[in-house]
């Protein structure tokens, strides 16, 4: 299996913000842009592994920014770490008031670690990263210790 740059996967998706996806208030949902999200992580793990892929765990979401009805919603998606079989998904989300001429803002981040599934529904391994500039690095670096976290607190949980 060959491993593959983080450019390789790296991906963005826009969506216009419509009334049917808001409350009453014009306030868009947050599970919209959560599923935006996930959309976008899937979209990434899948060009990396070119094999199924299933959320396994979606890190903290934090929303800096209302997103209302009309705003153009953009998800950048890229890999941080990949595991032998799961891949940690860096995912964040730019919004942009169309009725100005002003840059976009982040309106949030979450990490999503998505699994591969071969053929059977079964996890498999997924293609090394290649690391190539020092912010990736940073990135991938934050994202082992976050696996490794994560790897101990399931140990935990074994236990109770």
């Amino acid at each position: 299996m060959k491993a593959k740059t983080v450019a390789q996967s790296r991906v963005s998706i826009g969506n216009m913000m419509q009334p049917d996806q808001a409350n009453v208030n014009g306030g868009v949902h947050g599970g919209e842009i959560m599923k935006m999200m996930d959309t976008c992580a899937g979209i990434v793990a899948r060009r990396h592994s070119r094999m199924s892929t299933v959320t396994a765990r979606v890190d903290e979401l934090e929303f800096l920014l209302p997103i209302r009805v009309g705003n153009l919603v953009t998800c950048h998606g890229q890999l941080t770490y990949v595991g032998k079989q799961s891949m940690d998904i860096l995912v964040t989300v730019m919004v942009e008031d169309l009725k100005k001429s002003e840059p976009s803002r982040m309106a949030l981040t979450a990490y999503f670690t998505m699994v591969a599934l071969d053929e059977n529904g079964l996890p498999t391994e997924v293609p090394r990263l290649i690391i190539e500039t020092d912010e990736e690095q940073r990135l991938y670096d934050e994202g082992e210790s976050r696996y490794k976290a994560h790897k101990e607190k399931r140990k935990n949980w074994a236990k109770d």
